[in-house]
């Protein structure tokens, strides 16, 4: 069996005091150094990936594989300075995208190779954002499901992001058709919320956006939690994100 630790956090680009929140995102990446990360809203103009990567590699102890990054930017020319990443301390053979429309928004997968040799799909994603267009979503979700079943599918799949979709909602009810939700198998239910944190507040709504999926073949999870949730110690609205993040233990036979 092998075990790997992996995670998701929507960074919010460089809104919301990026320049006061980014080392606060960084420790607290630190405190728990996931062995592959899903990352969504990277602000491609001021080289936040990379940033971020660089930060992490640099203050790593020197027992930690350093992390590389595979990234994306929208396939929609109006939209191209936001995408998604995935950063990997595990060697990544190969990686691809899928566009999944509504303003250019993508799947992006890397193949992983794992220390037993085997390898699994990371897809890391960001699913339409307007409230009540569900069956957009769905739609997503479907060309999503389709692009990994039939284009060089492997046993073991991850997709992790924000789904912008609740539990009950169209995308995450197909979603479930094919794929386990890590943290329900762990606790019996989805987390209470992941959006908003104190950093954007609302007129009172919260819930469940963010997600980690596996695939059939993946069984056993040994630990699944929210995490990137804690305030700056002398500004208590002051977070890493607008989401929280969650990370996920799991086994690979």
């Amino acid at each position: 069996m092998t075990q790997i630790t992996v995670a998701t956090i929507n960074l919010r680009h460089r809104a919301d005091r990026w320049r006061q929140r980014r080392h606060l995102l960084v420790a607290q990446l630190l405190d728990t150094t996931p062995d592959i990360i899903s990352l969504q809203e990277i602000s491609f103009s001021i080289g936040q990936g990379r940033w971020l990567r660089n930060q992490i590699n640099a203050r790593l102890s020197a027992s930690k594989r350093p992390y590389k990054l595979v990234q994306k930017r929208k396939h929609h020319w109006q939209y191209r300075g936001e995408g998604v990443g995935i950063l990997s301390n595990l060697p990544i053979l190969y990686h691809d995208y899928v566009n999944l429309g509504y303003y250019g928004r993508i799947a992006l997968r890397a193949n992983i190779e794992l220390p037993t040799r085997q390898t699994v799909d990371f897809v890391a994603t960001h699913l339409h954002h307007v409230a009540h267009d569900h069956e957009a979503r769905q739609e997503q979700a479907m060309l999503l499901t389709g692009w990994l079943r039939d284009t060089r599918p492997v046993k073991y799949q991850i997709v992790a992001g924000d789904f912008n979709e609740v539990p009950e909602g169209l995308a995450i009810r197909y979603l479930k058709q094919f794929f386990r939700s890590a943290y329900e198998l762990r606790h019996g239910r989805e987390p209470l919320a992941t959006f908003p944190t104190a950093l954007y507040p609302t007129n009172g709504w919260a819930g469940c956006l963010d997600y980690i999926f596996v695939s059939p073949a993946i069984t056993r999870i040994n630990h699944a939690a929210i995490f990137c949730d804690k305030p700056a110690t002398n500004d208590d609205t002051l977070y890493p994100s607008d989401h929280v993040g969650l990370i996920v233990t799991l086994e690979v036979e």
